[in-house]
């Protein structure tokens, strides 16, 4: 019991300690507010206000008709250029998409015949090239077999596609940034705070301090852990409850008890992880480096971004040892598919167990610092 009350007493220290830290104080706060909010704002995965211009060398119904079709939001008014100026538009950054209709375009539809339409794309804006192409590529087909069938009345096809978009049916890509910046917050914090704890406390000279206690390093390194990780799950659980479903007004499909048992579990390895980096680290800026080498792979290659399963397999292999590849999994499932603790229990227990290893490698690491110092 004493040394249980050794751990809460120190885990009440930390988190004093960071009140009186106003500058990270202030980075908790706002990386769960208005950062989260912005950097889910500022990511968007629909097409919006892309610029487009036309070459119209036909000036029919039907291409006017295409020039009609291209409106906001996807997409700024249509701006009639000539063939000479689709070039120097491009090059100038002026224009993301230049459609080019030929002269006989409707003559030669209305005939049966295959007429060619250019389009021009800037591939330097990747993601709006990428999107607006299949956009535009709708449009025309959609347009052109609509203003032929009301001449010919074509038969229908034999089949009808109907699609229905499950879990995210307007796709608001601003749900998704919300909750893997979430995510990902809940990871960059907790190996920061936990991590800056113990350099502060070399630095401050306190960590000598309490070595003199009757004090084991197990129960120090506890104590940061605990603390630090509640610090993060209570301001995740209000950002995601303030922010992620009032602001950005995304619903949450599951369980929030459970998304949050996650967190906690895979805040058990972020904060022995942050330690561990405390260990090897001497100063705040050597931790910043070492936080770059670890946080971004974690970050970029743990599903966030892309889909685990469009990596190579080397590094699928590799970040299964990784907790916050088991979380972003279980988070999207819990929180957008509503999925429950029989679909989820292997991310829980994986989580559960790169936790134990990576704390036993951090406390290890610490006590051999601690005999060193």
């Amino acid at each position: 019991m004493q040394r249980l009350a050794n751990i809460l007493q120190l885990g009440v220290k930390e988190m004093r300690s960071l009140w009186f830290d106003k500058v990270l104080l202030i980075f908790l706060i706002w990386s769960f507010s208005f950062g989260l909010y912005e950097a889910a704002r500022s990511q968007s995965a629909e097409l919006r206000n892309a610029s487009v211009a036309v070459v119209d060398e036909d000036r029919s119904p039907l291409s006017l008709r295409l020039l009609g079709a291209l409106r906001p939001p996807e997409f700024l008014p249509p701006r009639l250029i000539g063939f000479a100026d689709v070039d120097p538009g491009l090059d100038a950054g002026l224009f993301t998409f230049t459609l080019h209709v030929p002269a006989n375009f409707q003559r030669n539809v209305l005939a049966g015949k295959h007429p060619a339409i250019q389009l021009n794309i800037d591939a330097t804006r990747m993601n709006e090239a990428f999107i607006g192409a299949g956009y535009i590529h709708n449009i025309v087909t959609d347009e052109v077999t609509r203003f032929v069938q009301g001449y010919r009345g074509d038969p229908p096809l034999p089949i009808r596609l109907t699609t229905r978009m499950r879990y995210n049916p307007n796709l608001n890509g601003v749900w998704f940034f919300g909750a893997m910046e979430l995510v990902n917050n809940i990871t960059f914090l907790s190996i920061i705070l936990a991590g800056a704890a113990l350099i502060r406390e070399r630095e401050h000279g306190t960590l000598e301090h309490l070595l003199v206690m009757p004090l084991t390093p197990f129960q120090i390194m506890a104590a940061k852990v605990w603390a630090n990780g509640l610090v993060v799950l209570a301001v995740a659980a209000a950002s995601l409850a303030i922010v992620v479903h009032g602001a950005l007004a995304m619903p949450i499909a599951g369980s929030v008890s459970l998304f949050l048992l996650a967190a906690a579990l895979n805040l058990f390895s972020t904060t022995a992880l942050g330690i561990l980096l405390a260990t090897i680290a001497r100063s705040m800026p050597q931790f910043a480096l070492l936080m770059i080498l670890v946080v971004v792979p974690l970050q970029m290659l743990s599903g966030t971004n892309a889909p685990t399963e469009s990596m190579p397999l080397a590094v699928q292999t590799v970040m299964l040892a990784a907790p916050t590849t088991h979380f972003v999994s279980l988070a999207q499932a819990v929180l957008f598919r509503g999925a429950g603790l029989d679909v989820v229990w292997p991310q829980l227990l994986a989580n559960l167990a790169i936790g134990a290893v990576f704390f036993m490698v951090a406390l290890a690491r610490f006590r051999r610092t601690v005999a060193l110092s």
